[in-house]
């Protein structure tokens, strides 16, 4: 029971960082255009992580089907679903786009129908968990953002690609089963890395630029915390709730935005809100209730290398 209270807590805690994250990328946005602060995260948090793998004596792997499952989880964890977030939601709106790319559990579910044997596969129990921390964010973000579904279709379906996006990145983390979190966390943002920076140097010219402290200081932020740390926890929360479990942190991500307004913004707390953040949690326990149904994590396709 101890083991698992310390999964909940970082499944809390990477709710927190993820869910802070939106703040930190808005101040940086003011001065630092969004693929090169993508690339300045991405870059920053595999550095961080690499001089942490120096200091313990561990090296990556070197053969190529791991650096392929790292780019693949490259693109659908990071840098395929930020760049589709960060275009779709200045056309679809905040709401509708807290809404949408907190589907991810839902993708967890019907995506474990198609790449997940019978008994590996999600239960009824965190089904009823993941349809109740979505009806969760909705009394959160308001029912009346639902009124906007529709408008701006495209955008709205990229914002909704990325929520399958992440879902799918979390059924792949099987193949990442017999690695420490480390290693998987740095390979992928190395791979994050090798694609945003040349389109950032392509497409905005960041030596042109002239962010103020406020902006660096995110993007550093963003970059240490919400990257490095979050994916070293990502990885490991991979391993031990599986990947619905691990999804469930969507549904803590809109209450720890509304915490944050509440506590640093003077924002009210209405009943509405209250009730949905309620609710996303009921949800979220119910996911990752001891015997839930928790996928069994695959044998490791590779081996670290030290």
């Amino acid at each position: 029971m101890q083991n698992r209270t310390i999964e909940y807590a970082l499944l809390g805690l990477l709710a927190l960082l993820w869910g802070s994250s939106y703040m930190w990328i808005g101040i940086a946005l003011d001065t630092i255009p969004p693929a090169t602060l993508i690339a300045i995260r991405v870059a920053l948090a595999s550095l961080v992580l690499l001089a942490i793998m120096s200091m313990r004596g561990m090296r990556l792997p070197t053969d190529a089907p791991t650096w392929r499952l790292f780019f693949v989880q490259s693109l659908v964890n990071s840098t395929r679903p930020w760049l589709l977030l960060a275009w779709g939601q200045q056309y679809a709106g905040t709401a509708v786009s807290s809404v949408l790319n907190s589907t991810s559990p839902l993708w967890v579910f019907a995506l474990s129908f198609l790449v997940l044997k019978t008994g590996h596969r999600p239960s009824r129990r965190q089904l009823v968990g993941a349809l109740a921390g979505f009806a969760g964010i909705v009394l959160i973000v308001g029912i009346g953002a639902l009124e906007n579904l529709g408008q701006n279709l495209l955008p709205q379906l990229a914002v909704l690609f990325s929520a399958a996006l992440y879902g799918m990145s979390a059924l792949r983390g099987r193949h990442f089963a017999g690695m420490p979190p480390i290693v998987p966390a740095t390979g992928t943002l190395l791979c994050s890395s090798l694609v945003l920076i040349p389109l950032s140097l392509l497409t905005e010219q960041p030596w042109q630029l002239s962010p103020d402290l406020a902006g660096l200081g995110s993007a550093v932020f963003l970059g240490v915390v919400c990257t490095a740390l979050a994916f070293l926890i990502y990885f490991r929360l991979l391993s031990t709730l599986g990947a619905m479990g691990t999804a469930s942190q969507a549904y803590l991500r809109s209450g720890v935005g509304v915490f944050l307004g509440v506590v640093f913004l003077s924002e009210s707390l209405n009943l509405e809100t209250f009730a949905g953040i309620c609710l996303a949690i009921f949800g979220v326990v119910l996911i990752n209730w001891p015997g839930a149904g928790k996928p069994k994590p695959a044998a490791p396709a590779v081996k670290e290398t030290t």
